[in-house]
């Protein structure tokens, strides 16, 4: 019997992961004429260069949010750097036409900063949990609110245990 307090683990392969993200560009397709990516920095910014490269999109800038300070739980939300006025301002000041790209949405603590600071942009995420899943456009994978997703970036190759049991 599973300890239900222990959130349930999705490793994610690098593989996996350049997957989901051209699939987030497949559903991307054809949805509008973006001028710009904003990747929310740091899990953005991956997904963010496959669809750039996926939808030929030249121009990406960053936009900064500190919410897990220790890897494990979020905390007081920091905007550590702000989208430039160039680009809100390509974008008629609200973020039309500009295309929001994170690896995840959780509770969608960060996703509403962000969408507070482009109301009108479309908001793109490889993964969402039910918590945070009314803030984001398009997504590829939802998953429980109890689980934890290990990207490919934040792990090194060893052992992983049977879900169940010793399999001895």
């Amino acid at each position: 019997m599973s300890n239900p307090a222990q959130p349930k683990a999705f490793p994610v392969s690098w593989d996996q992961f350049h997957r989901d993200a051209r699939a987030l560009a497949w559903r991307l397709s054809g949805q509008g004429q973006w001028q710009a990516i904003v990747a929310v920095t740091r899990g953005g910014l991956v997904p963010a260069a496959i669809v750039a490269r996926e939808l030929d999109i030249r121009v990406i800038e960053t936009v900064g949010i500190a919410s897990y300070h220790d890897y494990k739980n979020q905390s007081e939300l920091k905007v550590i750097k702000t989208v430039s006025e160039r680009i809100t301002e390509l974008a008629g000041g609200e973020g039309a036409g500009i295309l929001i790209v994170d690896d995840l949405v959780d509770t969608g603590k960060t996703a509403k900063v962000v969408r507070d600071m482009m109301p009108k942009a479309h908001f793109a995420t490889v993964y969402a949990k039910p918590m945070g899943r009314p803030l984001v456009d398009t997504f590829v994978t939802e998953v429980s609110q109890d689980t934890w997703i290990y990207f490919p970036w934040d792990m090194g190759y060893a052992f992983q245990p049977p879900i169940h049991g010793t399999g001895g």
